[in-house]
């Protein structure tokens, strides 16, 4: 609710998961979603009878959002997610059982979490390695192997669509005072330290990338840019 964006623009609406209407108490978003889409066809069949030739900004969805149980709903959960941030899982999690069992959620106050994601990575040296058993198969699985089931393909000799703005930042600061987080946080082993004998340098298998942007997002020097790639190539979700 926090971060919902204005959903309206000349020519078009934001909507569902693209806005980010997500319940982050009850992770669902499903039902949110397909609300916010018969709001926004109610608006824009309201404003095609008017003789909208679709080109206006539709600020009456705004309206329409408001009043639904879509954002009261939302602004009951607003507090969920800062409060697990601001005061950990344990008195977070506390915090929110008493804003939503005893209170309903309509709490008079609305927490705020300023801090970005990537100011929270902490320096290699101030952190313990965690030594993960080897996959076996059954249970637990290797990335390339998830990366497989995706389907995910780009076309052949094009661009790399994850662009660093300054490549010596990839050494100088991301391995050696955060040991390459971007090599863990990758869900699909699209970052890769390659040992050579006039030292490490960092290798982007791009045509594994799933495109969940979290490198954008959680690079500690905002040094990755994530742009679409030629061709459309990606994850083949819906046949999955």
């Amino acid at each position: 609710f926090n971060s919902l964006p204005k959903q309206s623009f000349p020519g078009g609406l934001l909507l569902g998961c693209d806005a980010g209407t997500l319940n982050f108490a009850k992770i669902k978003g499903i039902h949110t979603a397909m609300k916010s889409g018969m709001l926004a066809a109610e608006t824009v069949a309201a404003a095609l009878q008017a003789g909208d030739q679709g080109r206006s900004d539709l600020v009456g969805y705004a309206a329409a959002f408001r009043e639904s149980w879509l954002y009261s709903e939302l602004h009951r959960a607003r507090n969920f997610g800062p409060a697990l941030h601001k005061f950990g899982t344990f008195f977070g999690g506390a915090f929110n059982w008493i804003q939503h069992n005893l209170c309903g959620g309509r709490m008079f106050f609305t927490l705020k979490d300023r801090s970005s994601d990537h100011g929270q990575l902490a320096p290699a040296s101030r952190c313990q390695p965690i030594e993960y058993a080897r996959p076996d198969g059954k249970l637990t699985f290797d990335r390339l192997s998830s990366v497989f089931m995706s389907n995910t393909a780009h076309e052949e000799e094009q661009p790399v669509h994850l662009q660093l703005l300054d490549s010596s930042k990839a050494i100088a600061i991301n391995y050696r005072e955060y040991a390459s987080p971007e090599q863990r946080y990758c869900p699909a082993g699209v970052y890769e330290i390659v040992e050579e004998e006039a030292g490490p340098r960092l290798q982007i298998n791009a045509s594994n990338c799933l495109h969940c942007k979290t490198c954008d997002i959680k690079d500690p020097t905002q040094n990755i840019r994530w742009v679409a790639p030629e061709g459309g190539g990606g994850p083949n979700y819906p046949n999955m």
